[in-house]
């Protein structure tokens, strides 16, 4: 049986285990229908030319892993940012871990999706919010058809919280592979402001296939920064589906880290409904072997008076694969937009490959809307400079890929999460640097 009629003949016997409200009901359903007809994406289709799940699919995926294996701290604590206090909000096998986590109801809602689904006293703001601003595209679908757990968080007006929220999901792979679908909501009232890190591990060595989507409401005059760490075994593969919903004066900003994994495919869309908005999107690649990660990027300009900032930075090495497909999207009445966006890119091996496609629609002329992408290798000249002075190549080398992205690097508001990064990079790159850009 093939992987997609698997998942449709399989739903009913979800849908027992699950307890959700007849509307909730009829979004999964519409869902299902919706995948049904469209199945898995394929290349076929424009915004899916350069990356082909075609080889991750041939796994016989397990939709319902056992969520009863015990995962000790002392086994995952590397992969949490210790350094700091934060709330954790820790999955395994989409099953919530008490034990691992730390969630809270004072003040701030940072608690389950299940619980949201199901309870009373969430209703307003599920009925509200759910699935109001994801799009039903095939994965997207999928995951809002079998989506049972994941992180609720609600920060009410003028609360700014005090200290991160980490979401966290592990995969043990006790079947021979697993199909994830996590799915997180986030809802920030006006004038509030918080901090998320977001990461997904594999812990098996069996393949692994994670379709993620989380939804983020900014209301007006809110601030949200989220940051997703993305360094996962080669055996596990991730669609991240993250779409953002801003209000009149609201600033998002989503950092992207993408390090690690088989498959890596971040579908990231942000709609300004309002003025005076800001979004950011930032990320850095670093991949080899044959390693895949594509960006795919909308900013939606809606109303007039925003702005948005888009900058990407790659470097591949073996015969690791990149893709950015960044678009901008200006309506007619969106006057006095603002819209940058730079993709750069650095090939150490001539085996690499980058597929870049910035796209700007523009429908007003009144604007300020620049694109531009590069493709090139390290500097000769500078690195001979730095051997000259003592420095050997490996860790010239480095050093100038350091510089590369520091970028994106600066505008990291986490001290700790800027130094977790940075040393990240050092690992991949196979260095030992003493300090922190």
């Amino acid at each position: 049986m093939e992987l997609k009629d698997k998942i449709v003949t399989s739903y009913v016997a979800f849908e027992d285990k699950v307890d959700t409200n007849s509307a909730i009901h009829e979004i999964r359903t519409e869902a299902l229908e919706n995948f049904e007809k469209l199945g898995f994406p394929t290349k076929k289709l424009e915004a899916w030319k350069y990356t082909s799940l075609n080889n991750v699919l041939k796994n016989d995926f397990s939709l319902f892993p056992n969520r009863d294996v015990a995962v000790e701290l002392a086994d995952v604590k590397k992969y949490f940012i210790h350094d700091i206090d934060t709330y954790n909000v820790v999955f395994i096998d989409g099953k919530y871990s008490s034990f691992l986590s730390e969630t809270t109801h004072d003040t701030i809602d940072v608690c389950l999706m299940s619980s949201a689904l199901s309870k009373p006293k969430y209703k307003a703001v599920i009925d509200k919010y759910f699935n109001k601003v994801a799009k039903q595209d095939n994965l997207t679908s999928l995951n809002t058809a079998f989506a049972s757990e994941g992180a609720y968080i609600h920060i009410p007006k003028n609360v700014e919280v005090k200290k991160p929220i980490q979401i966290i999901n592990f995969t043990t792979g006790s079947e021979v592979a697993v199909m994830t679908q996590p799915r997180n909501l986030i809802v920030v009232d006006e004038n509030a402001h918080v901090q998320i890190i977001e990461r997904h591990q594999s812990l098996t060595s069996n393949a692994v296939l994670s379709n993620v989507v989380t939804e983020i409401f900014s209301a007006k005059s809110s601030t949200v920064d989220v940051y997703k760490i993305q360094n996962d075994d080669l055996n596990a593969s991730i669609v991240d589906n993250t779409y953002v919903d801003q209000k009149s004066n609201s600033v998002v900003s989503v950092h992207t880290f993408s390090f690690g994994g088989n498959i890596t495919r971040n579908n990231l869309n942000f709609y300004q409904n309002g003025e005076h908005i800001d979004s950011i999107l930032k990320g850095i690649t670093i991949i080899e072997g044959k390693q895949h990660v594509d960006h795919h990027t909308l900013v939606h300009h809606i109303e007039p008076n925003c702005e948005s900032h888009q900058d990407y930075k790659g470097i591949f090495d073996e015969r690791s694969t990149g893709v950015f497909n960044g678009k901008v999207i200006v309506n007619k009445e969106a006057q006095k937009t603002n819209a940058y966006q730079q993709n750069n890119n650095v090939l150490i091996s001539d085996k690499a490959t980058i597929n870049a496609k910035p796209q700007l629609e523009i429908f007003a002329d009144d604007v300020k809307c620049s694109h531009g992408c590069t493709i090139g290798q390290l500097d000769d000249d500078a690195l001979f400079y730095m051997q000259q002075r003592g420095i050997p190549k490996k860790e010239g080398k480095a050093l100038l890929m350091f510089a590369f992205a520091n970028t994106v690097l600066e505008s990291v508001k986490i001290p700790e999460v800027k130094t977790r990064i940075t040393k990240l990079i050092a690992n991949k790159l196979g260095v030992k640097i003493g300090f922190d850009l």
